[in-house]
């Protein structure tokens, strides 16, 4: 009968001994804007021509800043890589009220007293304006 022995404490798993990071490639919009306005003219253009004149800019043959015997497109040049968090997706349909936005119909507002389209929320019984979808206070959705 074979003894085999364990190492001692808690077993470590692949997620205990690094970082999982979550890297995206970004298209830099802005800054290959600003490189095409500063080297290019605007004279005699339409926004339309001007639009179609920068994607074929953008997918222009250059030289591969790596590897400079190889050819890519221009648009390449502009994709950097950067690490990201998660990001939360905002739910359209439930508002949670943070005090920020109170001066929207959508919301309702603070002007709400004085207006006489005016109801009251199902759920907290605060005034709101007629077309507000949620309530500024409790964030109940209204019918």
């Amino acid at each position: 009968m074979s003894r085999v022995q364990f190492p001692s404490g808690p077993p470590e798993t692949i997620i205990h001994q690094r970082r999982i990071s979550i890297f995206m490639k970004i298209f830099d919009g802005r800054k290959a804007a600003e490189d095409y306005m500063s080297a290019h003219t605007l004279t005699f253009s339409t926004p339309d021509l001007t639009l179609k004149r920068f994607a074929f800019w953008l997918g222009d043959m250059v030289p591969d800043p790596e590897n400079k015997e190889e050819a890519i497109p221009r648009m390449y040049t502009y994709v950097e890589e950067k690490d990201f968090a998660p990001v939360n997706i905002i739910d359209e349909e439930n508002y949670t009220p943070t005090g920020a936005v109170r001066s929207t119909g959508m919301y309702g507002n603070q002007e709400t007293e004085t207006s006489p389209d005016v109801k009251f929320c199902s759920e907290c019984g605060v005034k709101i304006s007629m077309s507000a979808k949620f309530c500024t206070e409790c964030g109940t959705t209204q019918d």
